[in-house]
């Protein structure tokens, strides 16, 4: 799906050929009254002929003109497009969880939520092994256990679905954000424009990933 480049991130032209949809992205899709409020003003001022989920814990907006689009991205209370983070309720709200997944999330989506990369990320953080945030399909992803955090990258469920290999168990918060960003600048210094980090870890192979991120085997 390509986008024209006066448009703003997130948004793309429709079926029709004429209208255009917005992608708005609440983190890990955490909304409070106020959010809510806003977004229902701007339904009804600009006429939004349809507003839906998304997979992605995302909100689309349907069916506006390129002037309405604009105005509608404009006056969000979050930002359109970019990389998303999907995260479950975790150990604040969920009796399975063993880690904090909202907590987690809310740090990656500060530090990764708009960097540019190869090819778009999804980061997906779970509490638990139920991996209700799909965390395994997802390009890096996070599962909480009793004794940390599982982290596997090269997830990824589209037209060629591969689930992500295990890169470190065990992790503390700490050490999750830091092998994060370790695999997050070999992926952006290596990979190739549109080359997702499901074809990367396949390509490079998760044991030649663990030895440069000089993980012990």
């Amino acid at each position: 799906m390509s986008q024209e480049k006066d448009l703003p991130a997130g948004v793309f032209l429709q079926r029709d050929g004429k209208t255009f949809a917005a992608r708005i992205t609440p983190p890990s899709g955490k909304l409070s009254a106020r959010d809510l409020e806003k977004m229902a003003e701007l339904v009804r001022a600009y006429e939004v002929p349809m507003v839906k989920l998304t997979s992605g814990q995302r909100i689309g907006f349907y069916g506006l003109s390129r002037e309405k689009i604009h105005a509608l991205c404009d006056a969000m209370p979050f930002r359109s497009g970019g990389h998303y983070v999907q995260a479950c309720p975790g150990t604040d709200w969920c009796k399975f969880a063993k880690q904090d997944a909202m907590g987690l999330a809310q740090i990656l989506e500060e530090k990764y939520g708009a960097i540019p990369t190869p090819a778009k990320i999804k980061l997906g953080i779970s509490g638990c092994t139920f991996s209700c945030a799909e965390s395994r399909l997802r390009d890096i992803g996070f599962i909480g256990t009793p004794t940390g955090w599982r982290m596997f990258v090269g997830g990824n469920s589209g037209m060629k679905p591969r689930i992500g290999d295990e890169l470190a168990k065990e992790l503390s918060i700490q050490k999750a954000l830091a092998l994060c960003q370790k695999f997050l600048d070999l992926y952006c210094e290596t990979a190739p424009a549109q080359n997702r980090t499901s074809r990367f870890v396949e390509k490079m192979g998760i044991q030649t990933i663990k030895e440069k991120l000089g993980l012990q085997l």
